[in-house]
């Protein structure tokens, strides 16, 4: 094996996170992967953000149109165009097909220009190229927490751009405020950090919410007090499933009295929308001139392959497929939602009332020994060591409150979701007879005993865990709060 000293320091640092102690709940994923019959006992994957639940419509779609694919009889006459193609504007029906489907995701209340449309290799390409127009290495964008682990990743490993978390706490929802963007700015000023933007991601990953009329323009209304960008990753914006509707920065844009526009830029992507990350689509959508054409060069790094535009040239097109594609998910997102969380309250369990993504944001705060990341961390590994569920801590998204885990919900199938409630009843020690719900010998909701019951009467059900709650923190153990990556979130968004 080479010397690292040979090596460069991008090659060698550790900005990728894959190293890092969260990391371990995908360890144990990969080492004993849950499967029906298989493994019963494996690991369930709750970590992975990814939308499973209409494949079917696109699967049904793709065998209707056979001719969109150059690997079919119907559709191999195109096979030597689409195969030489390599104009890294793209597919001008591509462009076409991803501003049409943009609007219709948000509800077709603004309309998106083909020209704006800048490739990427999925949204991980399209924040970092993004960066790369808009920052040297040392500067730094304020970021609203909690926020996507990987985003030190995706914005900051290769650019060295930095991140300054802003942060939001469940007083209000995590909602962030004017006051709390101010302060984190004037701090980051007083300690001669150079802010460039503020990076915010709409709908939330990890809130699984959506950002208000009022709050999204207060937010266009500092960036443009401040004269720095505004990025927002609106990457699940079809992914919205209940009310409140989806507002595009776009919308809000348009109603600001001298907006700024060249300070707007959008990040964007059909992996959590459509479920399709492996087709790397990522896109970059700017109001900028200059940013368009410096990411398009860009984008040589990053291209969509030319047989995966031709294929969703036709798909997207097709406005009665979107329309319904859209109208389906938003339906199975929404059931899924509901029968997850309904299973979370039946045993006390509480969730963060949310209206969009593919995962809620569970509060755990009364099942910690102590209310300290240390604690949730003792806690995080029970969950995945001996109840078996790959969930997210809150720390690693960088949440100031102990105790809060991302939990995913559609990425598996109906059978898989029961029994993640199963075991998440057994970890609480709730058990059900037919609809009826009743304390078994291991909870006593209220009890007086607090030196044997969790808190709020809720005694957590586990043997060997039990040990193990009790022991001291590894040292492996990276702080919560480390400037450095530290997310299971690896393969995830």
């Amino acid at each position: 094996m080479a010397s690292n000293s040979l090596l460069s320091k991008i090659a060698t640092n550790e900005g990728h996170g894959e190293n890092f102690a969260y990391f371990d709940g995908w360890k144990a994923y990969d080492r004993n992967p849950f499967h029906p019959t298989q493994k019963p006992d494996g690991v369930i994957q709750m970590g992975l953000a990814e939308n499973q639940l209409s494949f079917d419509v696109i699967q049904e779609w793709i065998m209707k149109n056979p001719k969109a694919s150059i690997c079919t009889p119907e559709g191999v006459a195109e096979f030597k165009n689409v195969a030489n193609f390599q104009d890294y504007h793209g597919f001008p029906d591509f462009r076409k097909a991803i501003a049409n489907f943009m609007s219709k995701a948000r509800g077709g209340r603004v309309k998106f220009d083909p020209d704006r449309v800048v490739m990427a290799g999925g949204a991980t390409g399209a924040n970092e190229t993004v960066m790369f127009c808009l920052a040297d290495p040392g500067d730094a964008f304020l970021v609203p927490s909690p926020y996507y682990p990987a985003f030190y990743r995706d914005l900051g490993w290769r650019t060295g751009v930095k991140i300054v978390p802003v942060d939001c706490d469940s007083s209000n929802n995590f909602q962030v405020t004017t006051a709390a963007l101010e302060a984190a700015y004037e701090k980051a000023r007083n300690n001669n950090i150079n802010i460039k933007g503020l990076i915010i991601t709409n709908p939330s990953n990890p809130l699984g919410t959506t950002l208000d009329r009022v709050t999204l323009t207060s937010l266009v209304k500092f960036i443009n007090d401040k004269n720095i960008h505004l990025v927002c990753d609106e990457i699940y914006a079809g992914t919205v499933f209940s009310s409140p509707k989806f507002t595009c920065v776009t919308e809000v844009m348009q109603e600001v009295k001298n907006c700024n526009r060249d300070l707007i830029h959008i990040v964007y992507s059909l992996s959590k929308d459509m479920g399709v990350p492996g087709l790397r689509v990522g896109i970059v959508y700017s109001y900028n001139d200059t940013v368009v054409n410096c990411a398009r060069k860009m984008s040589s790094f990053g291209l969509v392959s030319s047989q995966t535009q031709h294929m969703l040239s036709a798909m997207l097109l097709d406005d009665e497929f979107v329309s319904n594609f859209l109208e389906t998910s938003s339906k199975r997102l929404a059931r899924r939602h509901m029968i997850f969380t309904t299973g979370l309250e039946n045993v006390g369990i509480n969730c963060l009332k949310g209206n969009a993504g593919l995962f809620c944001w569970m509060d755990l705060r009364k099942l910690l020994k102590d209310k300290t990341f240390e604690a949730e961390m003792v806690l995080w590994r029970m969950i995945i060591n001996d109840v078996k569920l790959n969930v997210s801590p809150g720390s690693s998204f960088r949440c100031v409150e102990p105790g809060w885990f991302r939990v995913c919900f559609a990425n598996m199938d109906e059978h898989t979701v029961e029994v993640a409630l199963k075991r998440i009843r057994a970890f609480v020690g709730v058990e059900f007879e037919g609809n009826k719900k009743r304390n078994n010998a291991e909870v006593l909701v209220n009890s007086p005993r607090k030196n044997r019951w969790g808190k709020d009467g809720l005694r957590l059900s586990f043997g060997s865990a039990t040990r193990r709650y009790e022991e001291i923190m590894s040292p492996r153990m990276m702080s919560p709060h480390s400037p450095m990556p530290h997310s299971p979130l690896l393969r995830a968004t």
